[in-house]
């Protein structure tokens, strides 16, 4: 499996970087996860609209999805087929929404992700885990050669030791270094308790993602360490999972 770093900001996107998106290649297939704010022109370097496979949302925050608009919007009106994408219930109306124009509102097939039913999507086995946040999340275990967990965005739980058992890498949502502020605590994480559950887990990778915009990817590294001894990197645009041979 290869994975391609969209972006990886978090809230809203900078001039450098866009919100989540994360691209997963393997055996011919291709899989986006989490279509957040920019993320659809910066997977215009890699891949056209029309090449994608399938989409795969964990929860329906305009920071994880907003750009499935346009994604299906240049899909519709260049005559491809309706795009597979995988969500929970309900997390895409509003996103779906936006469009008035009918083909638009067709491009896409949509498929609900159920909590701990794992589905197949093309080339790649994913299975769903339920994680603490705002609305509805539901972390991502895919397998696809190598095994990969991305948490979504979560507050504290034993899930994410479970999300992420014995994976080769883990995508963690970490979006302050140490703490999280007390009224965002159960919803949250920080680089911090990150390490912690890379290192529960035993994860082969950890890769932190969703910092708040501004902060130090160094800072967030320098946290997570004391929990994890492996390697630790930050997603930013074009960072690639397997990393690439020097």
């Amino acid at each position: 499996m290869k994975l391609t770093v969209l972006g990886g900001a978090g809230a809203w996107p900078s001039a450098a970087q866009p919100c989540s998106g994360y691209l997963l290649e393997y055996q011919g297939h291709t899989l986006l996860l989490d279509p957040g704010y920019g993320s659809f022109a910066a997977l215009q370097r890699y891949l056209a609209a029309g090449e994608l496979g399938a989409v795969a949302v964990t929860h329906g925050h305009p920071d994880h999805c907003a750009d499935l608009n346009p994604l299906l919007r240049a899909r519709a009106l260049e005559g491809e087929p309706p795009l597979p994408v995988y969500a929970p219930r309900g997390a895409l109306d509003r996103v779906l929404a936006l469009d008035q124009v009918a083909a638009v509102r067709s491009a896409g097939l949509v498929h609900e992700l159920r909590a701990r039913e794992p589905v197949r999507i093309g080339t790649f086995e994913v299975l769903p885990v339920p994680l603490p946040h705002h609305v509805v999340n539901l972390g991502l275990r895919v397998t696809g050669g190598d095994r990969l967990a991305y948490t979504g965005d979560t507050g504290p739980s034993a899930a994410v030791t479970e999300l992420a058992a014995d994976a080769d890498v883990l995508l963690a949502e970490a979006t302050y270094p140490e703490t999280v502020p007390e009224e965002d605590a159960a919803f949250l994480s920080s680089a911090r308790q990150a390490g912690e559950y890379a290192r529960d887990a035993r994860v082969g990778e950890l890769l932190l993602t969703h910092l708040w915009p501004g902060t130090d990817p160094a800072r967030a590294i320098a946290a997570a360490r004391p929990a994890f001894p492996g390697p630790i990197r930050v997603a930013e645009p074009g960072l690639e999972w397997p990393s690439r041979p020097r």
